[in-house]
């Protein structure tokens, strides 16, 4: 069966990305002493630059810049904490890099609001709009894409699909409600969050119906400790359990995936895009 494919264009200034003719990659830049695969590793700004030119050089389309982890245990950082290491990169790498589309990872609607004003241009929420109502606020003042992802502070599910779905409904609502448009709204199932193995495994395998709600999906599996487990290696092992997650995402109707291993993921996508693309 053919894969819904949503068709949208964003113009972001000097940047652009356009959806509906290739799967984009959006490359992680986490900016974070203690996330769960690279913390440490670019928590400064000339670290995190020069990661960013490599991703790019890859084949990245999009980066995405975090200043929060948001692994399981993880320590919520201060809104001003969070600031002081995401900014300083948006403000480099929209100087260097103006024409890549800059996406800022947080929950955070000061955050949100400050990348933006820096030269970010679109926002991913992991708790799809519901940790801070003023992210819908900030989204529509700004006219920028959002990334609305699935997330639930427990785990009490009915039936999986059908809560999931409806959870999504009710993030696009609040952005609805705040003035945010639907041509700006993209969808990400929230692999990894408020789900346990088994359960990911059950998205992953209907991620063609949350695909038919009517927004573009972004799936973001990389490294995850779904695959960990399945493959029972370490987190710097599992790309080849990453690259199988996104194949069978971009068969089902994924537009933009999330990685770390940018280069090995771009072969993936070319080679899915191929089959889905090529009429």
């Amino acid at each position: 069966m053919q894969p819904i494919i949503y068709k949208r264009s964003f113009r972001l200034g000097e940047a652009s990305f356009t959806l509906g003719e290739r799967t984009l990659v959006m490359g992680i830049l986490n900016v974070t002493p203690d996330s769960f695969s690279d913390g440490g590793r670019y928590n400064n700004v000339e670290r995190a630059l020069q990661h960013a030119r490599e991703m790019i050089a890859e084949g990245a389309d999009i980066i995405d810049i975090g200043g929060e982890s948001t692994r399981p245990g993880h320590e919520p950082v201060s809104e001003q904490e969070e600031l002081e290491r995401v900014i300083p990169v948006v403000e480099a790498l929209h100087r260097e890099l103006p024409q890549v589309p800059l996406s800022v990872d947080t929950y955070k609607a000061k955050v949100a609001r400050e990348a933006l004003k820096a030269g970010a241009h679109i926002m991913n929420d992991v708790w799809g709009f519901k940790a801070e109502a003023r992210m819908a606020e900030v989204a529509a003042e700004f006219g920028c894409p959002v990334i609305l992802m699935h997330n639930r502070r427990d785990r009490n599910y009915g039936d999986l699909l059908a809560d999931v779905a409806a959870d999504l409904r009710e993030c696009v609502e609040i952005a609805h409600k705040a003035g945010v448009k639907d041509e700006n709204i993209i969808l990400d199932p929230g692999i990894g969050f408020a789900k346990d193995y088994a359960e990911n495994l059950r998205v992953m395998r209907a991620l063609d119906e949350l695909a038919a709600l009517g927004f573009p999906l972004l799936l973001g599996t990389s490294r995850k400790r779904f695959i960990r487990t399945a493959l029972d290696l370490p987190v710097d092992e599992v790309v080849f359990g990453t690259a199988a997650t996104v194949a069978l995402g971009v068969a089902q109707g994924c537009q933009i995936v999330r990685v770390h291993d940018v280069k090995e993921i771009k072969q993936t996508v070319q080679m899915c895009d191929a089959i889905v693309y090529t009429l």
